[in-house]
Formats: structure tokens, sequence, C-alpha cells
């Protein structure tokens, strides 16, 4: 049983983390937004620490874990904005004014589909969307990671299945002549 003290325990390692923080964001107010949600997982996840272990490792291991999750969530979201000067047809047809509408439409649909998961697909799939690993949705519903991964899989099926439609019209709409 983690004691009380728990939270100044780790508070005491804050400059130690800023400095570790620093090594790996190179800016300060990023350093310190990292600090802090290393904090607050700690403090979160408090239960899983064991006593008398190396406290000090255990919120370095949160830190940099957190820091490569964000990173690749930021790269995943850099690569669906494209960056480059040449507009190609694909860009020109997803920026149309007019297709403001499908895109309601798509995002409608999208939406739809996801209520008709249930919660025990859709939970682990919005969490792995959101950009977690696995093991950390296994921990946050306290299922095994194996259960994660096939429910996460099924989810991608069901999706799949109810929004074909979309697929089959982004072939047509990309093929090259």
């Amino acid at each position: 049983m983690i004691s009380n003290s728990f939270p100044y325990q780790i508070n005491d390692h804050k400059s130690a983390l800023k400095t570790f923080a620093l090594n790996f964001t190179k800016n300060i107010d990023d350093a310190d937004d990292l600090v802090q949600e290393t904090l607050l997982k700690a403090i979160r996840y408090s239960k899983l620490y064991v006593e008398g272990t190396n406290l000090k490792g255990w919120l370095y291991t949160i830190m940099r874990n957190t820091f490569i999750n964000d990173y690749r969530r930021m790269v995943k979201q850099r690569s669906l904005i494209d960056t480059t000067e040449e507009i190609n047809s694909a860009q020109l047809y997803n920026s149309a004014s007019h297709n403001q509408v499908n895109n309601k439409f798509i995002s409608d649909d999208v939406n739809k589909a996801l209520s008709m998961l249930s919660v025990e697909y859709y939970t682990p799939f919005i969490k792995y969307f959101e950009g977690y690993k696995y093991h950390e949705i296994a921990e946050m519903l306290n299922i095994p990671i194996g259960t994660v991964k096939t429910r996460i899989h099924v989810a991608r099926q069901l999706l799949k299945s109810n929004l074909k439609i979309y697929n089959q019209e982004f072939k047509k709409t990309n093929k090259f002549n």
C-alpha cells in the first residue's frame, strides 16, 4: 500500500525530472509540460509502484514512455498533413468547398459506425487511436494485452465492414491512369 506521502516523495524528484525532460524536449516549456504529465501519471498509477524500489528510476521510465508516446502521436498527426508545395488531385478533391458537405456526411458515418461498436471494442480502439500503447490500454482496462489486441482488431474489422463504401470510393478517385 502506497503511503499518503507518495505525492511528496515524487515531488522531491521534480528538479531531476526537469533536467531529464530538457534532454528530451530541448525546450523549457515543453519540459515543464512533460514533468507535469509525468507527475500526474505517477500519482494516477501509484498503485503500480512497489514500495522500496527505485522511485527515481520508475519516474524516469514514466517520463521516457510519455515522451515517446507523445512523439509517436505527433508523427502520426504530421503524416496526415501534407506540407509539399505541389497540390495533387487528392488534395484538391479534399479541399474543394463542395466537399465540406461530403466530409460532414463521412464524419457522421464514422461516428455512427463507432457508436455501433460495443463498449468492450470501442474503448480499447479509441485509446489506441489516441496514441496509447497496447500495454498501457491493458493496464487502464485491467485486461490482458492479448485481449486488447484482439478487441482492437475486431473493432477495425467491424469499422471496415461498416465503412466499406468509403474504401471503394477512395479506390475509384485515386486510380492512376
